[in-house]
C-alpha cells in the first residue's frame, strides 16, 4: 500500500486579539467558528461549511516579543521522527514532540532558513471527511514559502524530508525562479528567494475565497489592509496579498475576480 506524502492539513493563526481577529476572518472569509472545548486556553476552529481547517488563538504569555502570523501544520506518521530528521538536515525545533489532548502528537520546528512550521501526527479519526475540491471557499490551496536560503536549497531540504517534487521552474527574471512544487503529483505551492522587503522566512497561505474584488472591499470595510494586488496568476486565478488588523499577513485567491 501507497502512502501519501506528508502535507499541510491545519492552518492556525496565534493573534493579539482574538475577539477581534474573529470577527474580522468571519466577515473577510466568512469561516464558521466554535470553541475547540480545549483545557486551560480557549482555541477557535475555523471552519468552511462543516470542514474544520484551522485553529485560532491569541498569543501565550511565555511568547514575549511574538508578532501575530498564520502557521502550517504538516501531517506526518511520525513526530518524532520527524522532528529528528530536520534537526539532522540543518533545522530547529522550537517546541519539542508533545501530545494535544485528543487530537494528535505534534512539535514546532523551523527549517534551515528559519521559516517555521508544525508537525502533526493526527490521531486515527473514523469520521474524517473526503477530499475537498480543492478551490472550495474557505480552504487553503497554495502555500508560498519565502526563504532566505534560496529556493533551490529550500526545496532540497523539504523533498529529502517529505519526497515532495518539483511540479514546474518558472522564470521571473530579477527576482530568479520560482518552483511549484507538489506531492504524489498535485500542485501544493510555490518557493522563490525571500524578497528585500520580506523581514524573515516565512510560509504563506492563500485561502480560497468567491470574488476577489468583493474578498478586498470586506478587508478593507474591516480595518484591513491590501499590501498586493489584484493580480492575475498563471492560470487565471486573481490573488491579493494583505495584513489583518492586528498585523498578521494572509493571502486570498479566487478562480474569479
Amino acid at each position: 500500500m501507497t502512502h501519501p506524502k506528508p502535507r499541510f492539513i491545519w492552518y492556525e493563526l496565534t493573534t493579539s486579539n482574538q475577539d477581534a481577529a474573529e470577527a474580522f476572518y468571519r466577515a473577510v472569509v466568512g469561516w464558521k467558528m466554535s470553541d475547540a472545548g480545549q483545557a486551560g486556553m480557549r482555541y477557535t476552529i475555523l471552519s468552511a461549511g462543516d470542514r474544520g481547517m484551522g485553529g485560532l488563538t491569541a498569543l501565550s504569555a511565555e511568547a514575549a516579543g511574538a508578532r501575530p502570523g498564520w502557521f502550517g501544520y504538516i501531517g506526518v506518521p511520525d513526530t518524532d521522527g520527524a522532528a529528528k530528521r530536520i534537526v539532522e538536515a540543518g533545522g530547529v525545533i522550537h517546541r519539542g514532540p508533545d501530545d494535544i489532548p485528543n487530537v494528535g502528537r505534534f512539535a514546532v520546528v523551523a527549517d534551515p532558513g528559519g521559516a517555521v512550521f508544525m508537525l502533526l501526527t493526527p490521531l486515527p479519526r473514523e469520521d474524517a471527511p473526503p477530499a475537498a475540491e480543492p478551490t472550495t471557499p474557505g480552504l487553503v490551496s497554495w502555500h508560498e514559502l519565502y526563504s532566505s536560503l534560496g529556493q533551490e536549497a529550500a526545496f532540497r531540504f523539504y523533498s529529502a524530508l517529505f519526497g515532495w517534487e518539483t511540479r514546474e521552474l518558472m522564470d521571473m527574471g530579477p527576482t530568479g525562479k520560482y518552483r511549484i512544487f507538489g506531492a504524489d503529483g498535485v500542485q501544493m505551492g510555490g518557493m522563490m528567494d525571500k524578497p528585500e522587503n520580506v523581514l524573515a522566512s516565512a510560509w504563506g497561505f492563500y485561502i480560497n475565497v468567491a470574488g476577489l474584488d468583493a474578498a478586498i472591499n470586506r478587508i478593507k470595510a474591516n480595518s484591513g489592509q491590501v499590501l498586493m494586488g489584484p493580480h492575475e496568476v498563471p492560470g487565471g486565478s486573481w490573488i491579493v496579498q494583505a495584513v489583518d488588523p492586528q498585523g498578521a499577513t494572509f493571502a486570498l485567491v479566487s478562480t474569479t475576480r
